[in-house]
C-alpha cells in the first residue's frame, strides 16, 4: 500500500468510495434514512475536488485501487476519512490518520466522529468533547465532536 497527496482525477472515485463506505461499513450504526442523508448518489465533483485540494489529502493505494482517503485541513480539523468497505481492518485507515495528524504539525486537531468511527479515534488519543445530532437533508445524525 502506499499513501499519496490527492490529484484532482481521484475526485470522482472518492466520492464513489465515500458513498460505498458509509452505505455499508456505516449500517450497522444508522439507519437507511441517515445513510441516505449522510451520502447520497450524486455529488457536486467541483465542490468536493476544490475542499480536497484546500485540505491536506491523502490516498490510499493497493494494487492500482484507490482503498481509502482523508484530509485535515490548517487549522487541524480532520474532515474525511474513509476506507473502502473491502479493506476495512486492514491498517489503512491508521496509516491515512498518520500521516494526516503529522500533517498538522502538533496542534490540536479536532473531527466530527461518527457512531462507527468513534472507538478507533478513541483508541487513537481522542477525547469526546460532546455528542451531537447534526441535521442533513431534514434528518438527525450522531456523530462525536472529537479532539486530540
Amino acid at each position: 500500500m502506499i499513501i499519496r497527496e490527492y490529484e484532482e482525477t481521484d475526485c470522482k472515485y472518492l466520492t464513489e468510495l465515500f458513498y460505498d463506505t458509509v452505505h455499508s461499513v456505516n449500517a450497522k450504526d444508522y439507519t437507511e434514512e441517515q445513510l441516505n442523508a449522510w451520502a447520497t448518489g450524486s455529488v457536486n465533483l467541483k465542490e468536493w475536488n476544490k475542499s480536497l485540494l484546500e485540505h491536506f489529502t491523502v490516498v490510499a493505494v493497493e494494487d492500482n485501487i484507490i482503498v481509502g482517503f482523508g484530509d485535515i485541513d490548517k487549522m487541524g480539523y480532520l474532515d474525511r476519512l474513509y476506507v473502502h468497505k473491502d479493506y476495512q481492518n486492514r491498517g489503512i485507515a491508521t496509516a491515512i490518520c498518520n500521516e494526516l495528524e503529522h500533517a498538522a504539525n502538533k496542534v490540536t486537531i479536532t473531527t466530527y466522529a461518527s457512531i462507527t468511527a468513534k472507538s478507533f479515534f478513541e483508541k487513537r488519543g481522542y477525547k469526546v468533547i460532546k455528542e451531537q445530532h447534526v441535521e442533513r437533508k431534514g434528518v438527525l445524525l450522531t456523530n462525536y465532536l472529537m479532539e486530540k
